[in-house]
This record gives C-alpha cells, structure tokens and sequence, in this order.
C-alpha cells in the first residue's frame, strides 16, 4: 500500500494514477477517514496523559470518579477508533501503487511491444491446437479430470508427465546459476500474508480458493508464500538483494475470466509453477527487474521459442505493481501470442503491508522493494512447445535443451 501521509501530500497525483489505472478508489473518503482517526487518536492521547498525570500522589475521592470516568471515555473512543481504523484500512488497501513514468497509459490492449522473435512462426501444413495434439497423443484427459474434481482440471499423461519434469529442472538449473536460492513453500497460506501481497482472499472476485473453518487459502502462485517468508522482518541487504527461485501448486477459480482464451490448458484451476521473488534496496529494483526479464528471455531463447516481451499499460498492471512486463509465445490456438510469464516491480507497496525492512548502514531501517516472475509454469510453457514444435504427421517433437532431462526426442 502507500504511504497515506505520501496521498495527503499528492492527492492529484494519485488521483490521476487512479483514474491511468482504472482503479475505482474513493480518495476523499478516505483522507476524510484519516481525519477522524487521527483526531480520535489525539483525544485518546490527551485523556490518556490526562489520567497518568492525574494517578501521581494519592488520589481523593472526587479524583478516582473522575479518573473512572476519564477511563470510560477511553475505553468508548478506542471503541470508535477500532471502526474507524477498519474502515480506513479497507480503502486505503485498495489504492494502488504508482506507476512508472514509462509505462503506457491504458487498457489490456494499449501495451507497448519491447521485444520479439524476429522469425515469424510458419508452418507448412494445417497447424493444430495443443488440445487436440494432446488428447491425440494421449497425454492428457481432460474429460476424466473434470469427473474427479471438475470442469479445467485434467490428467497429465505418460510423456507429457516427463516434459513437465524436464521444464521444472530445467528452469530451476537455469535460474539458481543467477544466484536464486532454491524453495519449495507451502500451498496454503494465511489471508493475512495474501492481503499483505495484494490478493482479495474473500469476495466475489477472489481468485483463490479459501479453506472453511479457518484463516487459509490455497496459494495461486508462490509470490504469496515467498513473499511473506520474510514478513515483520529486518532484513541484511550489506551482501546484494536475497533472491529466491520457489516452487509451488497453484490454485486458481479463474473467477471473472469467462469470455477470455479458455482452452485446454491456458486457463485452469491448478498447475505446477516455478517463480522467482527478491528482496532488494529501493535503488536496485530497477535492475532487479531487468535482470528477471533477462532470465525469463534466457528460458525461452533456450527453448527456441517465438515469443515477445511487452510493457503492460497502466490499466492492466492490477494493484502491487509499479511496471510489469509479459512474455508472451506464439500460440496456433488463438493464431496469435499468449502470456507464458510475468515479472513485476512491486517498490515497496507489499513490502509496507507486509512490514518487511532493511537495516542501512547508518542503523536506520527502511521498506525493501519486492520483485517477482515467472520462471516456468506447467500450464502455459506446454502450451508453447506442443504448438510450436507439432509436426505434419501429428508428432511433437522435444526441445534439444530439454531432451539430457527427459530422454526424449519425440513426445
């Protein structure tokens, strides 16, 4: 979140990069309810020295009543504070955060292109989708998958089983060599860390899937675990940025995504992802960020993918980040690209929820900035390879790179 004194003293601003960022967020409402909280907060203040002052010495008769009393005006204003607070806190962890000065200003399709391969992709027969050059290979059942736990889950299959192993490897040997320190987190995590990394955990437009009875929710990626591993923290940055690359199940309702690509695999309720997240100085960030962008291309140039890297608009970066970049591959589904990763540049909107500093050298403590991206996910980059690398006869070939982890030159 931001900082509120920060609003206070930007109010246009922010109120611009609400409207650049098609968030609806009530920004008078909420300075006002920063009012009432911090003149409840001086009344508290005062009649709290009132009475400490009031204690010194033995008290008379009249004294203690109205020490009582001053006690119950106490007690009735943390009452209206708490609902205040409450309140205040719900609209202030729906303003965004900035944006970067770089960013195009606009909707889902205003995006700016970074990169892309300078070869098109051609083929000299009737391509298919990697639905139906799956289920013709019999690598996966979806029919199945939907019986047992329902509709867009699935079965993967004999040497789709081993293509997803050989990936997982793969990114995980491509990205530790740039010093990411290997996790494996949980596929739970509490609605509290979900809230500090910016997911609704509840709601109608919630996209994850909430345990009853209790404070969890399945993770849908693991820049939620993996960004609150350091939670309420100080952190030694003194040796450079603390980079992790996780793996984790993701978990995902898909909610409000009807109407967009929804075949096969591009769209579904659980896949296996491997993510990279960072713990950085405010002044590293930005190279933080290309450097995960650069990795992500590193995958995909290994892979020979035709892809493209494009600058998400402002209207499409969602609530934490600052910038944000998508590869996105060539897909015959759609006849067109579609996103195989993401890397963000959160500043230090999560890291403030989520009370996660660094000691400077001076001892002083200040917020991190946070980073996350995509190195390999076993929804998408399946996609990719299955649809590029199909042949005339039907047969998908096996990426070079990926065949010393598989053993497997045809899938």
């Amino acid at each position: 979140m931001l900082d509120i004194k920060y609003i206070r003293e930007n109010l246009e601003l922010i109120k611009q990069n609400c409207v650049n960022r098609r968030a609806k967020v009530d920004l008078d409402k909420l300075l006002n309810l920063d009012e009432q909280r911090r003149h409840i907060l001086h009344q508290v203040e005062e009649l709290r020295a009132s009475r400490n002052q009031g204690s010194k010495g033995k008290p008379s008769p009249e004294e203690i009543a109205k020490m009582r009393a001053v006690g119950e005006e106490i007690k009735t204003l943390e009452t209206d504070l708490t609902k205040v607070e409450d309140e205040y806190k719900q609209f202030l962890m729906h303003v965004p955060n900035l944006t970067h000065p770089d960013t195009p200003v606009g909707g889902e399709e205003d995006f700016k292109l970074v990169y892309q391969t300078p070869s098109e992709m051609k083929f000299d027969f009737p391509p298919k989708d990697h639905e139906e050059l799956l289920l013709e290979n019999d690598l996966i059942d979806f029919e199945r998958g939907a019986k047992v736990a329902g509709a867009k889950f699935y079965f993967t299959k004999n040497n789709l089983v081993r293509l997803n192993q050989a990936l997982i490897n793969y990114g995980m040997d491509v990205v530790t060599k740039h010093g990411f320190t290997l996790l494996e987190t949980p596929d739970l995590a509490k609605t509290e860390i979900l809230t500090g990394i910016g997911f609704n955990p509840r709601g109608d437009e919630t996209q994850v899937y909430s345990i009853e009875n209790s404070d969890l929710c399945l993770i849908g990626t693991a820049e939620i675990t993996v960004g609150g591993y350091h939670a309420n923290e100080v952190l030694d940055l003194s040796d450079g940025p603390k980079k992790y690359v996780a793996l984790s199940h993701c978990f995902r309702t898909e909610a409000g995504a009807y109407g967009r690509t929804n075949k096969g695999l591009y769209r579904v309720h659980q896949f296996t992802k491997l993510e990279m997240f960072v713990y950085c100085k405010p002044e590293d960030s930005e190279k933080q960020h290309r450097e995960i962008l650069d990795i992500e291309k590193e995958i995909c140039e290994g892979l020979k993918l035709n892809y493209r890297v494009i600058d998400i608009a402002s209207g499409d970066l969602g609530g934490p980040a600052y910038r944000k970049y998508d590869l996105e591959a060539y897909m015959t589904m759609n006849e067109g690209f579609g996103e195989i990763t993401s890397c963000s540049n959160c500043t230090d909107y999560q890291s403030r929820r989520l009370n996660i500093k660094y000691k400077k050298e001076n001892g002083e403590t200040e917020l991190v900035h946070t980073l996350n991206g995509t190195a390999m996910v076993l929804s998408r980059f399946p996609i990719a390879i299955v649809e590029q690398y199909q042949q005339a006869d039907g047969t998908i070939l096996v990426p070079e790179v990926l065949q010393p982890y598989c053993g497997l030159k045809k899938l």
